[in-house]
């Protein structure tokens, strides 16, 4: 279901997020601000909130907006959206009115239903994928704001995209398909060299090509930073059979974290293949998505003139 908002606004959940994963878990909405006076902020006697708070010692500016976020946690209305950030995603809920105090004297209100870090296809909304003029919000060094992108906000919570990144999206999508014919036009050599290439861009290195000594093996790679080790083998064509054979020959060598099967052209009985996380099976589609983030389909389009 769409979700529509009036305003929405950010709070941040404890000192460096330390009551989040509490609020999280149990759908509340936490203040501090601790104050003796719950029956004052009920009844909306703010002029008397921001007078306590000069007496406690805040300058007159500062107590005015310690007064105004206290306010807007006591008489938001269940119409507006809340956001914070924890682990690196955005979480979102609406929130019922009543304001309860706990004994530590901050107060809770609790959400509808629950806070929620996906949109509403499914897809996660971690801090990677969303604009910086969002995540930069949670830089906020007070305790709540208004949220000054909304709208972007309540499009991206409901999954919409804009006609301009929709056509770019299209315009990818097709060159990524176009890329696809290309690669199976390449040479044995030159399909191996891509992948070389393609792993070499990610970060690995390659120790020796192994392809005509030892028959299972194509490039023997190693990550510089993990240390971890990786066979590859490149395949034009390939079936299910074969690949489960190549994965109980990576099993029994013990000097190898990672096993890459790459092939372009899959038989049937492989594409539906699910393997476990060690065991890689990378077709076309991947190969052309990897070849663009690589920098490496203008060296494709001219390997296959």
């Amino acid at each position: 279901m769409v979700i529509a908002a009036k305003n929405s606004y950010f709070i941040k959940l404890g000192r460096a997020g330390n009551w989040a994963d509490d609020c999280i878990n149990n759908s509340t909405l936490r203040l501090g601000f601790v104050n003796p006076y719950h029956d004052k902020c009920l009844k909306g006697d703010w002029d008397f909130i921001r007078e306590y708070w000069i007496e406690e010692g805040k300058s007159p500016s500062k107590a005015t907006e310690t007064t105004n976020q206290i306010r807007l946690f006591y008489e938001s209305g269940e119409e507006v959206i809340w956001i914070t950030f924890h682990n690196r995603k955005l979480y979102w809920c609406f929130s019922k009115k009543g304001i309860s105090v706990l004994e530590d004297g901050t107060r809770v209100r609790l959400a509808i239903k629950s806070w929620n870090c996906e949109d509403i296809a499914g897809n996660e909304l971690t801090v990677e994928s969303i604009s910086s003029i969002l995540t930069k919000t949670q830089g906020f060094q007070g305790t709540i704001c208004s949220v000054n992108a909304h709208d972007y906000l309540i499009r991206r919570i409901n999954a919409q995209v804009i006609p301009k990144v929709r056509i770019a999206q299209k315009t990818y999508e097709d060159f990524k398909n176009s890329l696809i014919p290309l690669i199976k036009l390449l040479t044995w050599q030159d399909f191996e060299l891509l992948i070389d290439l393609i792993f070499s861009y990610a970060g690995w290195k390659r120790i020796e090509v192994l392809g005509k000594i030892q028959k299972s093996i194509d490039l023997d790679l190693m990550s510089p930073v993990s240390g971890k080790r990786a066979f590859v083998q490149v395949k034009s064509s390939s079936d299910l059979n074969e690949f489960l054979d190549y994965v109980e020959q990576f099993r029994s060598m013990k000097q190898y974290d990672e096993m890459y099967f790459i092939v372009h052209s899959p038989k049937a009985s492989l594409l539906n293949y699910d393997g476990e996380n060690r065991e890689k099976l990378i077709t076309v589609d991947r190969i052309a998505y990897l070849s663009i983030n690589s920098g490496l389909a203008d060296w494709i389009i001219k390997k296959s003139k």
